[in-house]
């Protein structure tokens, strides 16, 4: 057991060795699924309390979905079995446990053995103290492995960019986020646009943009006056199927929305998540949006992501369209 943890400790020194200086080497492209986690843990810490503690964080539900999906697939690798078959995987997260642990803390490191790649090596000299870290660092190895997620999808997005869709958005709002060009335009008014792009049946993914008037003296960002909006720009543009139908947010009491505030490159947002629904028919699913005023304060500008896939697994698709959001740009003569 020492000598594994050892020669183990020795493998990613000098792998993170490597990193550390100018990049002069050839990296291979990440292996994996989308939302797939590579845990290197020995089988007997994952089946005991430690490995419990790295599922209650990584794999607790992922939040506003109709059903239970874990936030992500985690799959254990031994240390002794973590080979060149592995050590390309797009997220890994290396355990390290035992008195040869060369530090205490918790590690993020972009591209160790491939790229683009996310690393999280945690370094305890037991078990408990290991529970401590990833109790203290869940919400940031969370938010580490979202990013790098999010990034990819926008890196995949910018080989296939339908840069005619992404210029209509930006004609009309003043910036727009890259549209992959497996998207078509459904709907376009003077301040909405809805893209969509279909999969099996009537599954789709849909990227949605509209804008109104900021009104003096009130904070449209409010979860209430962004609903309320949502609901009249849902009525007015969005039909389903069904004659009479019209798109709504789903009620408070069967799935109640929530609000963050955040910041990304700059941006200030509100992102609400919730469910949204057809009145008059029984189609719905999960969105989520991003909420901020235009440059010069005059507008609200609203960019939603919203999917619908009955019966299937939904996790990846929701965050397709959520990364999409975060690579909105302001056009060129806007700044």
């Amino acid at each position: 057991m020492k000598k594994t943890l050892v020669l183990f400790a020795l493998a990613l020194t000098a792998a993170f060795g490597c990193n550390q200086g100018p990049k002069t080497r050839y990296l291979p492209s990440v292996s994996g699924k989308a939302g797939e986690v590579i845990v290197v843990i020995q089988k007997g810490d994952w089946e005991d309390a430690l490995g419990e503690c790295v599922r209650r964080i990584l794999a607790a539900d992922c939040p506003y979905l109709p059903v239970r999906e874990p936030l992500y697939t985690l799959v254990n690798v031994a240390p002794s079995a973590f080979n060149n078959l592995f050590n390309v995987h797009r997220n890994i997260v290396v355990l390290n446990i035992g008195a040869k642990a060369d530090t205490v803390g918790v590690e993020y490191l972009k591209d160790a053995w491939a790229s683009p790649q996310c690393l999280v090596r945690i370094s305890a000299p037991d078990t408990a103290t290991a529970c401590s870290l990833l109790r203290q660092s869940g919400a940031k190895i969370i938010d580490v492995l979202e990013q790098a997620e999010r990034e990819r999808v926008i890196s995949g997005s910018l080989r296939y960019e339908n840069k005619d869709l992404g210029a209509k958005v930006r004609k009309t709002f003043g910036g727009s986020v890259r549209v992959p060009n497996t998207y078509h335009l459904v709907t376009a008014k003077d301040n909405f646009i809805w893209l969509q792009s279909n999969g099996q049946g009537d599954a789709f993914q849909a990227l949605v943009f509209y804008k109104y008037p900021a009104e003096q003296g009130v904070n449209e960002l409010e979860l209430d006056r962004i609903l309320a909006r949502r609901d009249e720009f849902m009525k007015a543009y969005v039909s389903g199927p069904v004659p009479g139908s019209y798109g709504k947010t789903a009620p408070a009491e069967s799935f109640p929305p929530y609000i963050e505030y955040l910041k990304y490159k700059g941006r200030d947002f509100a992102q609400t998540r919730g469910m949204w629904e057809l009145e008059g028919d029984f189609m719905g699913g999960p969105f989520v949006s991003e909420a901020f005023y235009s440059r010069d304060g005059k507008e609200v500008i609203v960019t939603e992501g919203c999917i619908y896939l009955p019966g299937k697994d939904k996790r990846l698709n929701l965050r397709q369209v959520e990364s999409l959001l975060y690579s909105w740009e302001w056009s060129k003569n806007e700044e």
